[in-house]
């Protein structure tokens, strides 16, 4: 009950309402290292947690047709300086389902944490699942997230993910994404990172656009300043009629740091598109006067710049 009271306090600094922990109509799971310390389900999700010596393994189903009307709210941590998390995810949203999840991964504390996370997930025909994952970190930097994800998209179907570290160090950030997407169906993943001291971000997010009129859309947003070094890869592929894909990477350097964008696009079919843009540079000399001129120190000035970007 204490870990459970101490998490919902952690989630909260993430930016998440604790209330909805005691809303009979929201399903949610609250997972402490690799202990399952909460959990309520709704009608037409299956959600079936597994405690491991390591973390938690996760069966995921939204039978056939079922929408989910609230988001699931999914809260994983570590509260101790010390601590590993391995969380293992698979999931299938079948024909005609809809599901949307907000997730809230909190380290507040973290000297030496790994976070790792691995997914398969598959969606039917005509389904749609959305994955918002916010992070919040401590200001000591010790902590390793490694996600990994495999992901199969149906016909007409959606997959879309948002992630955002803002709060608190990086660490180390190791994320790679792989989706698939058949007929008439679209992904769309947004990264946004606030890396400083001397974190190390590295993201590879690549779609495959396999069907007619798939649609594909990868966009980042990074900003690092002291030490901090980023490394993004961001790639689609279309190798199908009609095909459409965008590839959009924008990141923010002050400082000594150091960013490297690599956007790949590749077309194996002459009735498909796909487009990219790719920029590095610093923060408008001009932004940065004009709010010193209101008063801000250079580095709250610099600082305010980079968050309205990445919000």
């Amino acid at each position: 009950m204490q870990d459970y009271e101490y998490m919902l306090r952690a989630y909260e600094q993430a930016g998440g309402e604790t209330s909805i922990f005691k809303d009979s109509r929201i399903a949610h799971l609250v997972v402490h290292k690799n202990k399952v310390i909460g959990k309520h389900l709704v009608p037409g999700l299956f959600l079936e947690p597994e405690e491991t010596p390591s973390g938690v393994d996760i069966r995921l189903r939204v039978e056939e047709g079922r929408k989910i009307e609230h988001p699931v709210h999914l809260c994983f941590g570590i509260l101790p300086k010390e601590g590993v998390q391995i969380i293992n995810i698979k999931a299938r949203i079948e024909d005609g389902a809809q599901i949307r999840l907000l997730a809230h991964c909190v380290f507040p504390n973290a000297i030496k944490v790994v976070h790792q996370m691995e997914a398969e997930i598959e969606l039917g025909d005509n389904a749609l699942y959305e994955y918002n994952e916010v992070h919040f970190h401590g200001d000591e930097g010790g902590i390793e997230v490694v996600p990994r994800a495999k992901v199969k998209v149906g016909k007409n179907s959606s997959f879309q993910t948002n992630f955002s570290l803002l709060k608190g160090r990086v660490g180390v950030f190791d994320l790679d994404y792989e989706v698939r997407v058949d007929e008439n169906s679209s992904l769309a993943m947004m990264t946004k990172i606030y890396g400083y001291g001397d974190d190390r971000i590295k993201i590879r997010e690549a779609g495959w656009l396999e069907g007619k009129s798939s649609r594909g859309l990868i966009k980042s947003r990074i900003a690092v300043k002291d030490k901090a070094i980023s490394e993004i890869v961001n790639e689609l592929t279309a190798s199908a009629p009609e095909a459409r894909g965008h590839v959009d990477c924008l990141e923010v350097i002050q400082g000594m740091a150091q960013a490297k964008a690599v956007p790949i696009v590749n077309v194996n079919h002459e009735l498909a598109q796909v487009t990219h843009e790719a920029a590095i540079g610093r923060v408008d000399k001009k932004q940065i006067q004009t709010l010193m001129a209101r008063g801000l120190k250079e580095e709250e000035a610099i600082d305010l710049i980079i968050s309205g970007m990445l919000k």
